[in-house]
Parts: C-alpha cells; sequence; structure tokens
C-alpha cells in the first residue's frame, strides 16, 4: 500500500509485482491492497485478471476487486459484473461495490442487472442500484422495479448521451485537529474518469474537479 500511494508506485516493475500479487499469493489481505494498488496504476487490459477475483472465496478480496472495477472501464468485464450483482447469495458488501461499478455501462445487461438488484433484500444494495440507474438514464422511479422497466422498454433510447460517471473516493468532514494542524493540510482524491473511459462523453460541466462530493462517499 505504502509503495501504491507513492508518487512512483505506477512503474512497470511495482505494477508487475502488483498483478503477480493478485494473480497469485495465497494471503487474501495481500491479495486485496495489490487489486488496491492494481486499481490506481492499472491499466484496461488489466480489467479482466481483476474480475476474476470477484469469484474468490474472501469478501475482501472480492469487495476490492469490486471497487477495482470502479476505475478501469472495459465493457468486457460486465457479464462477470452483473453475474456477482444478481446473486443474492454474494455478501451485500461486494454487491454494493459492483452497483456502483455497473453505474458506467449503458448497455441492457448493466440495466436489467441493477432492476434486479433494486428488489434485492438490502436497502444498502437498493440505494446504489438506483443511484447507478439514475445516472445511466437521468431518470429517477427510485425502488420501483415495475416503473424501472415499463419506462425502459418505452423508450428507444434510455440512456442519456453524455454518461457523467466517476469513481467515488473517500470523503469526510474536517475535524478540529485537521484545521490545527495547518502545516499539513488534509487533502482527499478526487472522484476521476475510469481508465479506459472516453472522457468525451462527459458533459462539459462535469470536469472531474467539479466532483470533489459527487456519489457515494466511503
Amino acid at each position: 500500500m505504502l509503495l501504491a500511494n507513492a508518487p512512483w508506485g505506477g512503474s512497470p516493475a511495482y505494477l508487475s509485482m502488483y498483478r503477480l500479487y493478485v494473480e497469485d499469493n495465497a494471503d487474501p489481505l495481500v491479495k486485496a491492497s495489490a487489486l488496491d494498488a492494481l486499481a490506481r496504476h492499472g491499466e484496461v487490459s488489466d480489467a479482466d485478471l481483476i474480475s476474476k477475483q470477484l469469484q474468490n472465496k474472501n469478501i475482501q478480496v472480492k469487495v476490492a476487486a469490486a471497487k477495482a472495477l470502479q476505475r478501469i472501464h472495459d465493457p468486457k468485464v460486465t457479464a462477470v459484473l452483473c453475474s456477482r450483482g444478481t446473486d443474492e447469495n454474494e455478501d451485500s458488501s461486494v454487491r454494493i461495490e459492483v452497483a456502483i461499478a455497473l453505474g458506467q455501462y449503458a448497455a441492457d445487461d448493466s440495466f436489467q442487472a441493477l432492476c434486479a438488484m433494486i428488489d434485492q433484500r438490502e436497502l444498502a444494495v437498493n440505494l446504489a442500484a438506483n443511484d447507478s440507474l439514475r445516472l445511466l438514464t437521468d431518470h429517477d422511479f427510485a425502488l420501483d422495479r415495475r416503473l424501472w422497466l415499463s419506462w425502459y422498454r418505452a423508450n428507444k433510447t434510455p440512456f442519456r448521451k453524455e454518461l457523467q460517471y466517476l469513481y467515488p473516493t473517500y470523503q469526510r468532514e474536517k475535524g478540529f485537529w485537521d484545521h490545527i494542524t495547518f502545516w499539513a493540510p488534509l487533502t482527499f482524491e478526487k472522484p476521476g474518469v475510469p481508465v479506459g473511459m472516453d472522457e468525451s462523453k462527459l458533459a462539459p460541466s462535469t470536469a472531474p474537479e467539479d466532483f470533489q462530493n459527487l456519489g457515494n462517499t466511503k
């Protein structure tokens, strides 16, 4: 994690190490950390390697993989995302992150999976799926699956032309000590466009710097 957060953490030698740890390391904590690192510095071609970890037995690894796929855009991984998201035997913490990741794919399979997730038992999953549907369509039918599907069938072009997806990042209010330590100002990573996503599809008013507080904060 120290390497991943260092300015030089994306050098080829370290990228090779992250990939090796994701693929071969048996320790789930190491594997999850390597997934986080690969999400920060990886390429579109890494999406396939990352998506395979959604089948891992360890929940922390699967959550890390789903979060990583929020930062790397590759339509080839939507099938596995949809499969994990609609499997109600999957842990809800994984399905929440999958729902967020699906918000970047304006496609029928993503829409159908998100609608299915609206009907699942856990409210947090429902809300994450609804957020992604609103982002994809610029409409809001809350948690009514029938209304979503009815509207979708009635529209030949249901998805917005300019997809405004930015991966979420951690944000919180600054506390007392954050203001006191003025010599070490607290900064948070801003939401950004996933690697591989065409930035020209973003609306002109939705540049990354305008989205510091957009979406789910973690």
